[in-house]
């Protein structure tokens, strides 16, 4: 019998699954490949960024109702959900920035911190492992963090002598790092809002950019998954206290997303198999190797 392929995906709080990769890993779970979301935190400490949300029970029930919106996202995307059972780090803000909360994840030893994904790893077995890159994908230290683990783990899910413990090892083949945006992406994204006569949300956002360094030039693989971009923002809107559903990501219409930026995209930081690059496929690769199609 046939091999069947795994996908994990590490992700920092329940909402980051949702807008991270979330219409490729639909679209694998449409093609038959298992993929598991791991949530290293249970965002305790987010902040509630839909107002008709910012309600006082609300708040005296963050941690709870983050996980309900969790189980309404996983259900959606068709993925099955594991938490790590972190704490939140909470984004820190003022200058100086004020100190971590005691026992939150971003104060955590890597090695301990990344044990739980070891076993998890171990058990699941995946063949592919996506997470954020060296900065977060953006410099939240959870998003810090789930990088820092998510290394490791990786490394050391696949050594016997590393935690015999938490399982048989199993070594993935492939490490990749989000990249949500790119210079690229955006510029499409406006340039199409402007030729179709609408006002872009992203003006200002193109000219903060200025001076700053584009990731685009990292992308190694570029997904097209435009079909599932409605199943994404799906998942999203169930994170009711993350997103605002009239908010700025639903500015865009679908179809001019589609049009003007198709993919999702990944840089590959690691490989055990043998992969040209550029690719269009997280499994390119590992289907010759494991022989599954």
């Amino acid at each position: 019998m046939a091999e069947q392929l795994r996908l994990m995906a590490v992700h920092a709080h329940p909402d980051d699954e949702s807008s991270k990769g979330a219409a490729t890993m639909a679209k694998y779970v449409a093609e038959g490949v298992d993929v598991l979301v791991v949530t290293c935190t249970g965002g305790e400490r987010g902040s509630v960024l839909n107002p008709k949300m910012d309600r006082p029970d609300v708040w005296a029930n963050i941690g709870e109702i983050r996980r309900a919106e969790m189980d309404a996202a996983r259900a959606i995307l068709g993925v099955d959900q594991a938490w790590l059972g972190f704490v939140d780090s909470g984004l820190p803000e003022g200058d100086p920035l004020p100190p971590l909360p005691e026992g939150c994840f971003a104060l955590q030893d890597v090695e301990v911190a990344a044990a739980p994904l070891v076993r998890l790893m171990r058990k699941f077995r995946p063949h592919v492992v996506t997470t954020y890159d060296e900065e977060g994908g953006y410099p939240h230290p959870d998003h810090i963090m789930t990088h820092k683990v998510t290394v490791a783990a990786f490394e050391a899910a696949g050594d016997p002598e590393r935690h015999p413990e938490l399982g048989e090892p199993w070594q993935p083949l492939k490490l990749y790092y989000d990249i949500g945006f790119s210079k690229g992406k955006i510029t499409a994204l406006h340039e199409g809002m402007l030729a179709a006569g609408l006002a872009s949300p992203y003006e200002d956002w193109l000219t903060r950019w200025e001076g700053r360094p584009d990731k685009g030039p990292r992308i190694t693989t570029r997904v097209e998954c435009a079909e599932y971009f409605p199943v994404r923002d799906d998942a999203l809107r169930a994170h009711a206290t993350q997103i605002d559903p009239d908010g700025f990501w639903f500015h865009v219409p679908m179809e001019l997303q589609r049009r003007a930026w198709p993919t999702e995209d990944f840089q590959l930081a690691r490989s055990l198999v043998d992969s040209p690059l550029p690719e269009s496929d997280l499994f390119a690769g590992v289907r010759e190797t494991c022989h599954v199609r």
